[in-house]
């Protein structure tokens, strides 16, 4: 029996997450405590009792998903064995984590880093995302390919589920062209940029020299990474694939896949909400999936 451990990514996160965590134990509360104290400002005040549209930004929703992940997962203790793991985006950061590769300082401060470079580059340019149902990949890259406008796959989710990424005209183009073409439906997503495209290039130099100055351990299991759905343990090449991973697509059908070929049965999610078990089921119904609790 094989275990794989799944961190979840942006759009995960609800009021009051953490709440429970916080007030489990000493340890998850000196973490909180911990990371308001790196971050500037009190995180946790949001986390449990701000509003929706509070935790909506992208530099307050990238920490608090992560927290909730990474604090969740320690206090898994003993529980926490994975063959394997993997993160969804921002969830990759998440599973580094808590597979040893980033202590919990560095692994926070880079997700802080990442989620105002973001910021930043959704501000320079306006551009969106949208979610493409009920379509073959290799149909929405080619009708993606057509479009003179940026705009790229992003997130393979799920088969029939493909999310793309770029400028508002390429995505409005795309959409009525994916629809021509059979798609159940194309739906603009209430996002603040065009992540995983390269309208992210600016942030992914700002968070590759972050990178390249943080040091990286050999994790305690295969980490499946984003960029190419493969498992690495070496540390250089994990930094690699992380920056790749910000103008890159989040390739999620293709990790699941490989880690039910290479043994995964049950597959476990760490953090809130529970997309993730969604997907990997439209990958294998058969396959078992829960929620991490305590």
């Amino acid at each position: 029996m094989k275990t794989a451990y799944i961190f979840p990514g942006q759009g995960a996160q609800f009021v009051g997450m953490g709440q429970e965590l916080y007030n489990l134990s000493e340890d998850s509360k000196a973490l909180f405590e911990k990371a308001n104290d790196i971050l500037g400002f009190r995180i946790t005040d949001t986390m449990f009792s701000g509003t929706d549209e509070d935790l909506k930004q992208t530099k307050v929703t990238q920490p608090a998903i992560f927290l909730h992940s990474v604090i969740l997962a320690k206090a898994l203790g003993e529980r926490f064995q994975p063959a394997m793991v993997a993160g969804h985006s921002l969830g990759e950061f998440s599973a580094l984590v808590a597979a040893g590769a980033l202590s919990f300082e560095d692994g926070l401060k880079l997700v802080s880093q990442r989620a105002n470079a973001m910021q930043k580059a959704c501000e320079a340019e306006p551009s969106t995302m949208a979610a493409i149902l009920g379509l073959d990949d290799e149909t929405v890259e080619k009708i993606c390919a057509q479009v003179e406008d940026i705009v790229v796959p992003a997130n393979y989710n799920c088969p029939g589920q493909l999310v793309i990424s770029g400028t508002v005209e390429g995505i409005d183009k795309a959409c009525a062209l994916l629809t021509e073409a059979g798609a159940k439906r194309a739906l603009k997503l209430n996002v603040g940029g065009a992540f995983h495209s390269p309208l992210m290039e600016p942030a992914k130099l700002e968070l590759q020299r972050a990178i390249e100055a943080t040091e990286f351990s050999t994790p305690i299991c295969p980490i499946y990474q984003n960029v190419d759905a493969k498992a690495y343990t070496d540390p250089a090449q994990i930094k690699a694939n992380l920056i790749a991973q910000l103008t890159g697509a989040v390739r999620w059908t293709q990790t699941v896949e490989h880690m039910l070929a290479d043994g995964a049965d049950t597959f476990v999610e760490v953090g809130p909400g529970n997309v993730l078990q969604g997907l990997v089921k439209k990958v294998d119904r058969s396959v078992q999936t829960s929620s991490a609790t305590l």
